[in-house]
């Protein structure tokens, strides 16, 4: 199982990461041999010095022209390791531009398949069909709203008119309960009757005071 997982952690080296890798190992041993150069002139300008002070003149000579060759050898070791360096970063730059240039193809691809799979008449047609719904989704906002129109509101206010008329003809229905009508008698009551009636209810009139 670990072996496995291992397996697919490891990365495609590819054989322009190959020719990066020699170019910099190359790159770093001329830099260690230009280092080493550095400090051997060094040593060398300094025997020649010491040389030149007890006055062997010839040696000093033949030691500085050791110098020179080595200057010389010097120089073209910068060189080479400005060119080196040029050339990784010319294959690095390379190598993105081929991930972009193959992100491009893919992206391409995919447009194509799209583009194929949806022609500009689908696509028209399927606008049409959204307007055509925005459109019947509006009407019923509209009718969900109460917006109605001139020829609605007439009808409207007829029809209120029409009630409102309705309402003032027919007759009113009185609140108040009919009073209680007696039986009339047979017989006509005597005069002292008749006196009795409005005394009995001015003494109820008292009492209930």
């Amino acid at each position: 199982m670990g072996n496995i997982f291992a397996r697919k952690r490891r990365t495609r080296v590819t054989e322009q990461d190959k020719a990066v890798l020699q170019l910099k190992q190359q790159r770093d041993k001329l830099k260690q041999y230009q280092k080493r150069i550095t400090l051997q002139l060094e040593k060398e300008r300094n025997l020649a010095k010491q040389l030149l002070k007890d006055g062997k003149k010839e040696k000093a000579l033949l030691l500085l022209k050791k110098k020179r060759y080595q200057d010389q050898l010097l120089d073209k070791t910068e060189n080479q390791i400005s060119n080196l360096e040029r050339m990784c970063q010319d294959i690095e730059f390379a190598q993105i531009e081929m991930k972009v240039v193959e992100g491009l193809k893919v992206g391409n691809d995919c447009l194509k398949s799209l583009h194929e799979a949806m022609s500009i008449e689908d696509v028209e047609r399927i606008m049409d069909e959204t307007q055509e719904g925005i459109e019947y989704q509006r009407e019923i906002d509209e009718m969900l709203s109460g917006s109605l129109t001139q020829e609605d509101e007439d009808a409207v206010l007829a029809e209120l008119e029409a009630i409102t008329q309705g309402e003032l003809d027919l007759p009113e229905v009185p609140d108040e309960s009919l009073p209680f009508v007696p039986e009339a008698a047979d017989e006509e009551p005597e005069p002292g009757q008749e006196r009795e009636r409005p005394r009995k209810k001015q003494e109820r009139g008292m009492l209930a005071v």
